[in-house]
């Protein structure tokens, strides 16, 4: 049978002192004689005393746990946010909580009301595919609890918010491929109201114009559930009359996915169609052909916001909402043809 865990009660029975006393005298307090001290903490190692959080959470009104929402732990882009979230929040004294949606619009609030009902002290959350309303995260807004989106952000919520420039990315993928010869440039992309496909599009779009290339409408294909659809949205765009040269995908899983229907088909990659990716998953180095994709910071952009995140928390008369913009940069791979 287990030794029950030994409580600041017990403590104070077997040294015979009030509650209080070995309370300070745990906390360092300057009020508590050093020899009482000094045989509290003693006593505390030799029972292996360990705080009660839950108590100490409900006395102060803070847990200092941040609970963290992510679309798939399995991408490397979001483990590797996750690692950055985590090694910030250690040196500073929290611990996280980690949810993941999978895309999932309902599995993403089931995560948040699971995360608030533990208490967390608020959320850092990247969005769904599917969400597009925000009503749920408004709530939580009402109630203070503070939120720090990163990567897939919404503008309809006022709070701070860490992003990569994906205008700039989608700009130089679009371009990279116009400056070895492209023509008939795709673009498969997420659903049009997820903010991080629509503005690696507008970048695509903007190149494609400033390069004076026509923009065929017909090469621009969005996919709601990312998983399956661009296996689809490959196949579309190999039956046109008039094939594409080239392919933009969203994301390094996305482009894979393409990858795997072009060598099915028996394109030649890049000779016939060029392929780019973007977040730079670290599978995409050993493919074949290896993908030229657009890398983005996971792990600054982990550590970013949990940086803002503690400073709202501990800084609340002074927070006011900021946006930070982290670079990408375009990593030239074996699916694009030479300059």
């Amino acid at each position: 049978m287990k030794n029950p865990q030994a409580t600041i009660r017990d403590l104070a029975i077997k040294l015979n002192i009030s509650i209080s006393t070995v309370s300070r005298a745990l906390r360092n307090a300057p009020d508590v004689n050093p020899e009482t001290k000094k045989a509290v903490l003693e006593l505390a190692k030799q029972l292996h005393y360990e705080p009660n959080r839950v108590a100490q959470s409900l006395r102060i009104k803070k847990t200092n746990t941040i609970g963290v929402v992510v679309p798939e732990i399995a991408m490397h882009f979001f483990s590797s946010t996750i690692s950055g979230i985590q090694e910030y929040a250690a040196k500073h004294d929290y611990s996280i909580m980690i949810c993941q949606s999978m895309e999932s619009l309902r599995t993403e609030k089931s995560n948040i009301h699971m995360l608030v009902s533990n208490r967390v002290d608020g959320l850092l959350i990247s969005l769904s595919s599917q969400t597009k309303n925000v009503e749920h995260l408004e709530h939580l807004l009402a109630k203070q609890i503070p939120i720090v989106l990163f990567d897939r952000i919404t503008s309809e919520l006022d709070v701070s918010k860490v992003v990569v420039d994906d205008y700039n990315g989608g700009f130089k993928a679009a371009e990279h491929l116009i400056r070895t010869g492209c023509k008939r440039i795709a673009f498969i992309g997420g659903p049009e109201t997820l903010y991080v496909s629509d503005q690696r599009l507008r970048g695509y779009r903007d190149a494609i114009r400033n390069y004076n290339v026509e923009l065929d409408e017909e090469l621009i294909i969005h996919c709601k559930d990312l998983h399956t659809d661009p296996t689809a949205a490959t196949h579309k765009l190999l039956d046109l009359p008039q094939r594409p040269d080239a392919i933009f995908c969203m994301n390094d899983p996305v482009a894979i996915l393409a990858m795997q229907v072009l060598k099915e088909k028996g394109v030649r990659i890049p000779d016939e169609i060029s392929l780019v990716g973007f977040t730079n998953e670290p599978v995409s180095q050993f493919i074949e052909p290896s993908l030229t994709t657009v890398a983005q910071p996971a792990y600054q952009m982990g550590q970013t916001a949990a940086k803002l995140f503690i400073q709202q928390v501990e800084n609340k008369q002074e927070f006011k909402p900021i946006t930070k913009i982290l670079p990408t940069e375009l990593i030239v791979r074996n699916s694009t043809r030479r300059v």
